[in-house]
């Protein structure tokens, strides 16, 4: 394999202090082994990969799902559970000079169906994956930020056809948001979920509908010969149709067409104990909305249904025990900061994973080029809860060379570009990761 990070990154050291592992109990899955054949191979086992199995089962297709752990273990199963509008971290300007306003209002449609799509796959299939939260909430960090909120909230209306609601920076503590903002504005779109039990919820529905799903079984050689030959450490696998669903947990040459066009990078999260009601009075915060403030790294956070804290932040380009130290203890400042009541509460539990980026800011579901059979979905840019959820859906159709049942936005129809400086290509964020540090202090 080749892949951006060092091994550590890949391996279980990342992720031993993740609460949601703590709160399931992940059922037996198969090694693949000996000869195995299928209609359809999928490579992942995340929302994307465990959702186009579950349609192609649904569908009548025999399909196959390998794991290279097991089902949910990747970004899947360790993000913050924000399943929300979302997928392309371009700004409506961008979107409209790449692709045009027609084709940006569709993908904001896009956006909303996907969550709309991922509720539900809950509500349908009865994943118990502990939902809280009308919609989401964007707090303003500063003054200007909050003015901008009523033209924010127009726009938002006009996309999605939802009325959001906004309270000012003086009614915040009233509405049990007491923190270092200016105003508030809610979306009614989404939910919050453990987004572990909804991936293990996706594998168990799949599984049901007739799907084989092998965990400890990567994938380590593609070749396309009469179909699909795949290898594992234990198991040669003949497939007609192929989807690769790894994202940023990709291999540069699994297959060779995804080397440079995604770029991993880290989220990372922390879980606090539960909070006393003691204790949730003297910060002044008791609402359970999943929220996140507009920063360039952004927060998100959400007081969870059993009275945790969980606090997340994006950046760390570094991966190492010691990087993982470091980052615990910058996420902690930036906790304490924002909630310095809650200073001496412990948080035990703190990891990160990888999401994808594009060059373009942009997902992509759709064929391999000069593959033929073969299919991929990549790039939610930390908000795949939903997305990748939906765009597993639109796989599946395209897969079996239907016209997808869902909308299909031109944009997710791009094929990413190759992001320049091949393996070093984290380096292309150095720059704004650098700056953003030094403008946050």
């Amino acid at each position: 394999m080749s892949r951006v990070y060092p091994d550590y990154t890949y391996g279980n050291g990342p992720r031993e202090r993740c609460f949601w592992a703590e709160t399931v109990q992940v059922p037996e899955f198969s090694q693949a082994r000996d000869k195995i054949t299928c209609d359809v191979a999928i490579i992942g086992a995340g929302f994307t990969g465990l959702s186009a199995a579950l349609h192609l089962a649904q569908a009548g297709e025999d399909v196959c799902v390998f794991e290279a752990e097991t089902p949910g273990w990747g970004a899947s199963g360790r993000n913050g559970g924000f399943c929300c509008l979302g997928g392309s971290a371009a700004s409506d300007g961008m979107l409209r000079k790449l692709y045009g306003e027609e084709a940006r209002r569709e993908y904001r449609r896009s956006e909303a169906e996907a969550a709309a799509f991922a509720k539900a796959l809950i509500k349908e299939h009865g994943i118990a994956a502990d939902l809280h939260s009308d919609g989401e909430t964007l707090l303003a960090h500063t003054p200007k930020a909050a003015a901008d909120f009523t033209a924010r909230a127009k726009q938002i209306e006009a996309d999605y056809g939802v009325t959001p609601s906004l309270i000012s920076g003086s009614d915040l503590a009233q509405n049990g948001m007491q923190g270092p903002f200016h105003g508030a504005l809610t979306t009614p779109i989404g939910v919050a979920l453990n987004p572990l039990k909804y991936a293990l919820g996706l594998a168990s529905a799949a599984t049901r509908a007739g799907a084989r799903i092998f965990a400890n079984s990567p994938v380590t050689k593609i070749e396309q010969v009469n179909g699909f030959h795949l290898s594992t450490p234990k198991a040669e696998v003949a497939a007609k149709c192929l989807i690769v669903a790894t994202n940023g947990y990709s291999s540069d040459d699994l297959p060779g067409w995804m080397r440079a066009r995604y770029l991993p990078t880290q989220s990372n999260v922390i879980v606090t104990r539960p909070l006393n009601d003691e204790e949730i009075s003297t910060q002044g915060w008791s609402n359970h909305q999943m929220c996140y403030d507009d920063r360039f790294f952004l927060h998100y956070f959400r007081l969870m249904p059993d009275k945790r804290m969980l606090f997340g932040m994006r950046g760390g380009l570094f991966s190492s025990a010691n990087f993982d130290k470091r980052m615990h203890r910058t996420i902690r400042r930036h906790f304490e900061a924002m909630f310095p009541a809650w200073r001496h509460v412990e948080s035990a539990h703190s990891w990160n994973g990888l999401l994808s980026l594009a060059p373009d800011l942009t997902p992509y579901a759709g064929p391999i080029p000069d593959m033929p059979g073969a299919f991929t979905a990549m790039s939610f840019h930390g908000n795949g809860v939903a997305m990748g959820s939906y765009a597993g859906a639109l796989l599946a159709d395209l897969v079996q060379g239907k016209a997808p049942e869902h909308l299909y936005p031109k944009i997710m129809q791009a094929a990413p570009r190759r992001w320049p400086l091949g393996r070093l290509r984290r380096a292309m964020l150095w720059p704004p990761y650098a700056l953003a540090t030094l403008m946050r202090g």
